[in-house]
């Protein structure tokens, strides 16, 4: 009777053994306004025309804290979030090449743009909400969102790229419309979109400044290569920084990256120069208020808005990452186990740089 218990024992394990290979860990959200919860759950099996990537690491962005606090609409949970990625192909569906399979890979979060390159269709979409993200063990995405990852990369620095490196390449390169020679203001240097538009636009022989809330944020830039910079708690930081920067009445800045939007956008109109490029991708102050129409016009100034950006625009990125040896700046590493932590810190403001989840 015993060994026959034995063996009942042992075949039950075996059975969780062989179960265990289709088994992955994920942080999910399971409610809104919630905190990630640590789970095992079924690994994804990829169709036709789709890759299966085991994560190496994952990135955050600000949208992951926003699903959680439930500011997108039509949020259904439970979910995995995650929009950023780095790892390994190991299956492919049909339709697939079979040489994907070993490679390291990158995964453009932005899907379903569309024919038209100035604006995203009605199935456009971003990996992590309504799909499963990458804050797990595997994901599974259509091949054709598959880049290699840079080969000078870790996962680590790697899976920082994709969000934050296709926001700012879109708005510096495709909608600014960034030349050679442009002076160019970045404003909330610390954030990944805004490090990612310094490190291109150096990278590229621009001379950039930079504002700040953080003293030692903008020092920080300032290693990093940017000229200098002005901290915007300062109510007359419109005015110092054209000192500083020692620019004309009439604006000094050809080009200009907001990323908060809010009463201060109206001071970014006063520091630029004429027939100046101004793009923001963000509005974490509120709403643009007190805009002098006059000053827009009679400087010939161009404003646009830009969020995302397109499956060509994606591969330029990553190919000049690539040629100009770009390493993203990471902020801080935590287990997978900890991502809701991770989440926290992120909602606190203190990084400089990406913060990575590591799987």
């Amino acid at each position: 009777m015993m060994n026959q218990g034995k063996r009942r024992f042992r075949a039950a394990r075996f059975i969780i053994f062989c179960l265990k290979p289709d088994i992955m860990k994920a942080a999910i959200l399971k409610n809104l306004h919630e905190p990630l919860v640590i789970e095992d759950t079924q690994k994804p099996n990829p169709g036709p025309g789709e890759a299966l990537v085991e994560l190496k690491a994952a990135s955050l962005n600000h949208r992951d804290v926003w699903i959680q606090k439930g500011l997108y609409p039509r949020i259904t949970t439970p979910i995995i979030p995650g929009s950023d990625g780095a790892g390994i192909v190991t299956e492919v569906g049909d339709g697939v090449a079979k040489s994907w399979i070993g490679k390291e890979v990158i995964i453009n979060p932005s899907q379903n743009w569309g024919d038209n390159p100035d604006f995203y269709s009605e199935d456009h979409k971003i990996l992590g909400l309504p799909d499963n993200g990458t804050f797990a063990g595997y994901v599974k995405t259509e091949a054709k969102y598959l880049a290699e990852k840079p080969a000078h990369l870790s996962f680590e620095e790697a899976a920082a790229l994709p969000m934050g490196g296709l926001t700012a390449w879109r708005s510096l390169i495709t909608r600014a419309r960034f030349r050679a020679g442009d002076r160019v203001l970045v404003t909330g240097a610390g954030g990944g979109v805004a490090l990612f538009v310094i490190q291109f636009a150096i990278s590229s022989g621009a001379e950039v400044w930079v504002t700040s809330g953080s003293d030692q944020k903008i020092q920080r830039a300032i290693e990093m290569g940017a000229k200098g910079g002005i901290n915007y708690k300062n109510p007359t930081w419109f005015r110092d920084l054209l000192v500083k920067a020692r620019g004309p009445k009439t604006g000094y800045f050809n080009v200009i990256i907001d990323s908060a939007g809010g009463p201060g956008f109206a001071k970014l109109i006063d520091i630029a120069a004429p027939g100046a490029r101004i793009c923001f991708y963000g509005g974490g102050t509120g709403n643009i208020t007190d805009i002098v129409p006059a000053k827009v016009f009679f400087k010939q100034l161009n404003i646009y808005g830009s969020t995302m950006g397109t499956e060509q625009e994606f591969a330029e990125m990553v190919q000049f990452i690539g040629e100009k040896q770009i390493v993203p700046i990471i902020d801080k590493v935590f287990p997978l186990e900890e991502a809701e932590q991770a989440l926290r810190y992120m909602d606190s403001g203190q990084q400089f740089g990406k913060i990575v989840l590591s799987i």
